[in-house]
């Protein structure tokens, strides 16, 4: 082998050497590069997917006994006697006819005794507990089964179906097992929860879930503000507490979504922020003693708050005023929109009732309104709205005098009319109904699909009154020159009862 051959395989073999380390040099860079790759991509621990609590055993344990199972006893009215039919004197069915009868009107005669089950839990050592107010309503007697076997008789302290809640009080021998509400305002979405409570009644049961949603309104009532969960909760669970995971109560167990009765995941409990101040005051004076403003309201929407020049969509449209409440005292009135109530500010209109229930009765507040594209603050002192239920309604519609006679006119697809007698009489329109008849509704248009119906009347337009229906074209031409895209009517129905809807002006009107 020549010395030139030699030196040539060398040079080959050195060149296939660094090939090869730098092959190995490339592939560890790429697995270092994909490393790191997935070490970014990695969720750091404090933000690692969370697997739950390992157990509540230890939680369930301790919290079990301060639970219980509410049996109820209601008897019912007898039914109706049934009349034996008149049969001639000496027929042979006679002396069947009177036995039947009579055994048969004998049952119906007896009162029923009907049972249900549901579920409390103690929040006093010394026999104070708390449930749903539906599940001891007509109770004629309410036993509270504990878990050691204990059963007591309850009496009924106080209940409030508003926010369906009922405080109960036994007489045991011995301090009972307590637990004690914790701040439901704390509770975020994807919480760890726990239910307890007597499904179906097997008695003591435990489900464990999250928190799904916060105030939830399900309209059931005035103060809806509901926390959603998916822990299992079925018949007989009513009115049992929902657990944080430190042991607090930070709901009451009152109703489920379900096509079939059983649980689907979606349950809905009063928060412990509404619950704990009716207890309170269930506890204290027996009743409620709930703040009263005197209003009667409604939302405001896109359209009435674009009409009103609010930046905004928020607040609560005054639609009616009580006469003899506090709002109308302080000079609240019809159309105008409560912003802030107390310094705070009023989000929409299903949190304004609750922002009045939870003042002091008495108290002198601030309210600040809109009113004619100014805002406003007035002095309210509340008053007690158990009170103001029971006064008697009133109307609040003014009389500012019959409309002259005038020919119709037709705009934003409604046929409008003064109201002449005839047509009072014609549409039965009570004598403090004033302002435009509606008397034509075109089915294609912006009125008709905000329900607009033949037979109201319009008593304002843009907060201001009109009596005739060239009143209304004014107003409605300074709208469009104003720019706004809708008007705000407030229109009252054959009865005198009033509401706000805002309607929208399109090019063709």
């Amino acid at each position: 082998m020549s010395y030139q051959e030699s030196t040539g395989r060398r040079r080959r073999a050195t060149q296939a050497e660094t090939g090869r380390h730098a092959f190995a040099a490339r592939r560890l860079l790429a697995g270092i590069g994909l490393a790191l790759a997935l070490s970014l991509m990695t969720v750091q621990p404090g933000f690692a997917r969370g697997i739950g609590p390992q157990s509540v055993a230890d939680l369930a344990e301790n919290l079990i006994d301060a639970v219980v199972n509410i049996s109820t006893t209601q008897k019912t009215k007898g039914h109706p006697e049934v009349k034996r039919p008149k049969l001639p004197k000496g027929s042979p069915f006679e002396k069947f006819f009177d036995e039947f009868f009579k055994n048969e009107n004998n049952k119906r005669r007896k009162r029923r005794k009907v049972r249900s089950l549901g579920s409390g839990f103690v929040i006093d050592p010394s026999g104070i507990v708390i449930t749903n107010n539906h599940v001891i309503k007509n109770a004629d007697q309410i036993t509270v089964n504990f878990n050691d076997g204990r059963k007591l008789k309850a009496k009924i302290i106080g209940r409030d179906p508003k926010v369906d809640i009922a405080v109960l009080k036994v007489e045991p021998k011995k301090p009972l097992k307590s637990v004690k509400f914790g701040d439901s305002n704390k509770a975020r979405v994807g919480d760890w929860v726990m239910a307890i409570g007597n499904p179906f009644g097997l008695g003591g049961t435990v489900t464990v879930g999250i928190v799904s949603a916060r105030n939830r309104n399900i309209n059931s009532g005035p103060y809806d503000d509901y926390i959603q969960t998916d822990a299992a909760i079925n018949k007989g669970n009513s009115g049992g507490p929902l657990f944080n995971m430190e042991g607090d109560v930070i709901g009451i167990n009152t109703a489920i979504i379900s096509p079939s009765g059983g649980s689907i995941g979606i349950g809905f409990s009063v928060p412990s922020a509404t619950a704990e101040p009716v207890v309170k005051q269930l506890r204290e004076f027996g009743e409620t003693r709930r703040g009263w403003l005197g209003v009667r309201i409604q939302t405001v929407t896109d359209e009435i708050a674009e009409s009103l020049g609010l930046e905004k969509t928020y607040g609560a449209m005054v639609a009616g005023v009580n006469p003899d409440g506090p709002a109308a005292k302080a000079g609240i009135v019809a159309g105008d929109v409560i912003l802030k109530f107390d310094g705070k500010t009023v989000p929409s209109m299903r949190d304004l009732p609750r922002m009045v229930a939870k003042t002091d009765i008495g108290k002198a507040v601030e309210v600040e309104v809109l009113r004619r594209g100014q805002r406003k603050t007035l002095s309210v002192q509340l008053g007690r709205l158990e009170d103001g239920e029971k006064k008697a309604e009133k109307g609040d519609g003014e009389d500012d005098g019959k409309a002259e006679p005038e020919k119709t006119v037709v705009s934003l697809g409604m046929t409008l009319s003064a109201i002449s007698d005839d047509l009072r009489a014609s549409f039965g329109l009570e004598d403090k109904v004033e302002g435009i008849l509606i008397s034509e509704v075109d089915p294609d248009s912006a009125a008709a699909d905000k329900g607009i119906a033949r037979g109201q009347v319009i008593v304002e337009v843009n907060q201001e009154k009109v009596a005739k229906p060239n009143d209304f074209i004014k107003k409605v031409e300074a709208a469009k020159k104003a720019g706004r895209s809708s008007v705000l009517l407030l229109l009252s129905d054959s009865k005198g009862d009033k509401r706000f809807i805002a309607v929208r002006i399109t090019k063709e009107n």
